[in-house]
Order: structure tokens, then sequence, then C-alpha cells
């Protein structure tokens, strides 16, 4: 027989996928802003921050009703507290979104400084670790899960990789900083993002596993079990 607080679950799962929905829609259209110079794009996704904003809001209320009003344990606690760390990890991916967007805008109005090749790049792989985490939580996947905290350091590696090569511009030609740190700054968007996937992925494979994994590495047997972290 179903429970009535399992349609509550169910309920909040919903929630959140469409948060993540938005979240997703709000990193394709900020990155589009930039190569496209798309100002439209760009007011579009600042225009957004107020709905994912929210549904954060809404979410972190049922997961809390859910927790003081039902007492859960086991898989059912680590769901829903899962499901409020996924929800403040997408608010602040919607916000580095806003910050992508914001110096698209200030970006469109001047030249375009280079090619823009390490930073579509880096993009793409952050919205690939941003959809398969999110598959990863509704398929309840936890080697999918992993393979998102895998991706990382390849997102890391491309923001290294952009710092360096716009430094040299901006030594060769001070009038270049402006734009530079514009793109600077969004690249380091993008890597924040990836990180925010990455800990989407670590809460799946709490959420399934009962494991604590931060960084990509396994912290912990389980809550409550000894730390085995090697040195």
């Amino acid at each position: 027989m179903e429970r009535p607080f399992d349609d509550e679950l169910i309920s909040l799962k919903k929630l959140l996928l469409e948060m993540a929905g938005l979240v997703e829609e709000a990193i394709t259209d900020a990155v589009a802003s930039l190569k496209e110079r798309r100002e439209d794009r760009a007011r579009e996704v600042i225009e957004r921050e107020k709905a994912v904003n929210l549904y954060d809001i809404e979410i972190d209320a049922l997961a809390m009703r859910l927790l003081a009003l039902h007492q859960p344990v086991a898989g059912d606690l680590r769901f829903i507290t899962s499901a409020m760390r996924i929800c403040s990890d997408l608010e602040r991916m919607g916000d580095q979104a806003v910050n992508i967007a914001e110096r698209s805008l200030d970006l469109i109005r001047q030249p375009l400084l280079k090619p823009l090749i390490d930073i579509p790049e880096m993009a793409r792989l952050a919205e690939s670790m941003v959809k398969d985490a999110i598959a990863a939580f509704v398929r309840g996947e936890a080697d999918l899960a992993r393979s998102v905290c895998e991706r990382d350091d390849g997102v890391d590696h491309l923001n290294d990789q952009v710092f360096r090569e716009l430094l040299t511009y901006t030594m060769a030609d001070p009038e270049t900083i402006p734009r530079a740190m514009d793109l600077i700054l969004i690249a380091r968007s993008l890597e924040r993002i990836a990180d925010h996937a990455t800990n989407v992925g670590e809460h799946v494979i709490y959420m399934k596993e009962g494991r604590i994994i931060k960084h990509g590495r396994r912290k912990a047997e389980s809550i409550g079990g000894p730390s085995r972290v090697g040195s």
C-alpha cells in the first residue's frame, strides 16, 4: 500500500527536476548569449533567476516539513537531505549562469578579443556534467554520478588554460584587460558550475550508498562508520 508520505516524496522530486530544467536552460542560454552575441538571451537568463530562487524556497520548505512531520529514517532520510543539498547546488549554478550572462552583456558591446575555443568546450563539459548529475539522481545511478565527479578535472584544466592564455593578452596590451577579465570570470563561473555538478554527483552517491564522497574521493565507509581517509 502506498503511503501519503510517498506522494510527498514524489512531489519533492518533481519540484527538484523542474528547478533543474530551469537551471540547465539558464546555463545553455548564458553561454549562447556569449557565443552568438545575443543580448536578449543574456537578459532572459537574468530574468529567470527569480523563478529559480522561488523553487529553492519551495523545495526547502517542503523538505523541512517532511523531516519535521514524518521523521524519516534510512533511505527516505538520505533522499530528503540529498534533495535539499542538490537544491542548494542548483541555486548556485543558477547564480553562476547569471554571472556569465552579465559578463556577456559587457562583452557583446565590445570587439571580440579572441576566437572562443576553450570557453565553449568548458561549457560543453560543464553542461554535460549537470545533465548527467541530474540523470543520476532521477535514475538513482551511483556509477553515473561517479563519472560526473571524474570529469571535473577536465574542466579545471581548461580553466587554467584560459587564464594563462588571457594573461598573455593583458601583458602584451593593457587595453585588453577589461575584456580579458570578463572572459576569465566567465571561465571561473563555468568551473564553479562543474564543481556544483560534482557536488550533486556526491549527493547521489550518498543517497544510494550512504557513503560520503568529497571531491571525487571516498571519505568514509558509511554514516556512523569509521573513517578510512588515506594520507
